[in-house]
């Protein structure tokens, strides 16, 4: 059942399980506009959604906390279709969305890719500095939610995160 935070639906914990199962099912491989495809590595884009997740987190204006916490979730999507596409040498005339890349490549994704899709234009708002556009509630969900994602790509993945010690950091 999924859960509810005022803005989306998020997906079940539930559904994390199912994940890995469908994950190491994967038997062909899907492709994307080589336009769109990454240009780093998947332990670098989920490096980069984890920074993206503590800046967040210590970020105090709402509008730009969701907006650094969409950003984040946004790199651990990229992650996936580093990891799991491969560039399509023709492109495609229309924009497509990560969302809607990650959806076609990790259709067990589908409802992450949903539920991020739909926050979107109110990180743009954000991003541009429309006040109020996001409340403290929405960025604190945002930001718990981005932090699943974040955690349930690098396990799909197999990319194990290790945080720096306080102290010990570069």
């Amino acid at each position: 059942m999924p859960i509810s935070t005022g803005v989306a639906e998020l997906p079940s914990l539930s559904h994390a399980a199912k994940l890995t199962a469908h994950a190491s099912a994967r038997s062909e491989v899907p492709t994307v506009p080589a336009h769109v495809m990454p240009h780093r590595s998947p332990a670098e884009l989920l490096a980069l959604a984890r920074q993206g997740l503590i800046e967040a987190a210590q970020t105090k204006q709402d509008g730009l906390r969701y907006a650094t916490a969409h950003l984040a979730a946004l790199r651990a999507a990229a992650a996936v279709l580093a990891a799991w596409a491969r560039p399509e040498p023709r492109r495609r005339n229309r924009p497509t969305s990560v969302w809607a890349l990650l959806a076609a490549v990790a259709p067990e994704f589908a409802e992450w890719a949903a539920f991020f899709a739909t926050g979107a234009s109110k990180r743009a708002a954000a991003e541009a500095g429309i006040p109020r556009v996001v409340t403290r509630g929405e960025a604190d969900d945002l930001v718990r939610a981005a932090e699943e994602f974040v955690d349930l790509v690098a396990g799909a993945l197999g990319v194990t995160y290790q945080p720096a010690l306080d102290g010990l950091a570069s």
